[in-house]
């Protein structure tokens, strides 16, 4: 089955998100030498900038500008895609909150088959597709067979497919806003509240010490504090830590927090939910220390150490201070 592949492209401030190369890498497990088609979605010299930067990465760029669509609403979007995708086709999202939205109401109406969060694709056979995905909050990799008879949608976990090379492609950008039409929607667009910076700035920082529920206790944060301090870092991390008020919102890392793109992140004691991965951006060297040896995060981690971070880290302080 020659699958036709398409790639749905989220953008802000005129750069493509980092899971735009990732979908291309994912493309290539369901269709191998090709690349998917980029469907833009936005408004004004913005979208433009995007549909050039991805010329980069795929061979074909679908551009939809227009007024209704300077928001990525999922129910105006849904309507635009339901009429320019062609019978059968395949689409691949990144697995976020606008992702979860748009995606299965998408597979419904084209009565094509879903499948979300997928962290891993083991190839075409025929008619199916075989992804892996996770199951019991990680603990299970659960792998499907996915029936593409009559096309699909899939929505794949940041950072999961490592992006390829940048600059081979040479594409090209095919305007096709005149194709939708009118597009109206029941909900619209009112306003985005930004999260308080708080006493530091996460997003702007190199190096993050990430804790999460593994910490423990409050008592316990001056272990990473210690770590923090000795590399020039700072101390981020995940919602169970913000939730149990050990510490401030400003320092959340997820999509219910601040999206960061450091350039080395560790993580002591988080899972890794792709509710955590999803903020994390910009392919980070990511340390990861859990006890657990089957936590997700070790499925991302460039370097995974199963150890009980309160024993692990207050060596790995006095290593890096006896290095200094």
């Amino acid at each position: 089955m020659a699958a036709q592949v398409f790639a749905f492209i989220l953008h802000k401030d005129g750069k493509a998100d980092d899971t735009a190369l990732e979908l291309a890498a994912a493309s290539q497990r369901i269709a191998p030498g090709a690349t998917p088609v980029a469907i833009v979605t936005g408004a004004g010299a913005a979208v433009d900038g995007v549909c050039q930067e991805l010329t980069a990465s795929y061979a074909e760029v679908w551009k939809f500008a227009g007024d209704a669509l300077a928001y990525p609403n999922a129910e105006i979007i849904r309507t635009l895609l339901l009429k320019v995708l062609p019978k059968g086709s395949t689409l691949l999202l990144p697995h976020t909150t606008f992702g979860m939205d748009l995606g299965p109401g998408l597979a419904i109406k084209m009565d094509a088959a879903y499948v979300s969060d997928v962290t891993a694709i083991d190839g075409l056979d025929g008619a199916t597709l075989k992804v892996v995905r996770q199951e019991f909050n990680g603990q299970v990799s659960a792998h499907l067979a996915c029936d593409m008879s009559k096309g699909a949608v899939v929505s794949v976990r940041s950072g999961c497919f490592q992006p390829g090379v940048v600059g081979a492609a040479g594409g090209k950008v095919v305007d096709k806003s005149g194709e939708v039409g009118e597009i109206s929607a029941r909900r619209r667009f009112v306003e985005v509240l930004q999260a308080e910076v708080g006493d530091v700035d996460i997003t702007k920082e190199d190096v993050l010490v990430s804790v999460g529920r593994g910490i423990g206790d409050k008592e316990n944060l001056p272990v990473a504090d210690d770590l923090a301090k000795a590399m020039g870092a700072v101390v981020s991390c995940s919602r169970p830590v913000v939730d149990a008020k050990w510490l401030e919102k400003g320092r959340q890392v997820g999509t219910s927090g601040k999206t960061v793109k450091p350039k080395v992140y560790l993580a002591l004691g988080i899972s890794g939910s792709f509710q955590h991965m999803g903020g994390l951006k910009g392919n980070p060297f990511i340390v990861a220390v859990n006890k657990n040896p089957k936590a997700p995060i070790f499925q991302v981690a460039n370097v995974g150490v199963v150890a009980d971070l309160l024993e692990f880290v207050p060596e790995l302080t006095e290593k890096i201070m006896s290095a200094k």
